[in-house]
């Protein structure tokens, strides 16, 4: 399939920011071709589409379903395996949100509160003591208002970011800064 040139800028730009986020540049790619399609497509397709290796496209289809972010779909009279990605952008934002929770904030949790609960803690300085505490706190914290948003449905999520930026304004009028 022959892509529009905006459609190619916005998959480009996808694998862009997927290799700035530590996301491998294809797998970025795919997904936004699914994203932008909204509908299921086939592996051969992808890679025709796209340029890339059939093997590249199994393993960034692989990635991306261990994400959640693109799911097996059949479609009648065709044998092969077609993939899709919703296009609730909100729904791909929790998705997103859950995974790099999962893979990188929940295990450094696990490290902050297993250090502090340590007799091995007794043998550092009091500085680093506080800042592994004040880290745990602070992701902690972090982690409890992420959890807060993300049960919230995308209207209220939205008046409440809203509201959060409007409260920042006015903080910042008063205090001159």
């Amino acid at each position: 399939m022959k892509l529009t040139p905006i459609a190619e800028r916005f998959i480009l730009h996808w694998g862009e920011m997927g290799s700035r986020w530590g996301v491998n540049r294809t797998v970025a790619q795919i997904h936004a071709l699914l994203y932008l399609l909204g509908r299921p497509v086939a592996a051969d397709e992808i890679a025709d589409t796209l340029g890339v290796a059939r093997s590249n496209v199994s393993n960034s289809l692989k990635e991306l379903q261990s994400w959640r972010l693109a799911r097996v779909v059949h479609v009648m009279g065709d044998r092969r395996d077609h993939f899709e990605t919703s296009t609730d952008i909100w729904e791909l934002f929790k998705l997103i949100v859950e995974g790099r929770r999962q893979r990188e904030i929940d295990p450094t949790l696990t490290m902050l509160r297993d250090s502090l609960m340590s007799p091995e803690i007794a043998n550092e300085s009091n500085e680093t003591a506080n800042r592994i505490r004040d880290t745990l706190r602070f992701l902690e914290t972090l982690t409890t208002w992420s959890d807060e948003m993300l049960r919230m449905k995308p209207e209220t999520l939205m008046k409440t970011l809203g509201l959060g930026a409007r409260i920042s304004r006015t903080v910042r009028g008063k205090k001159g800064s």
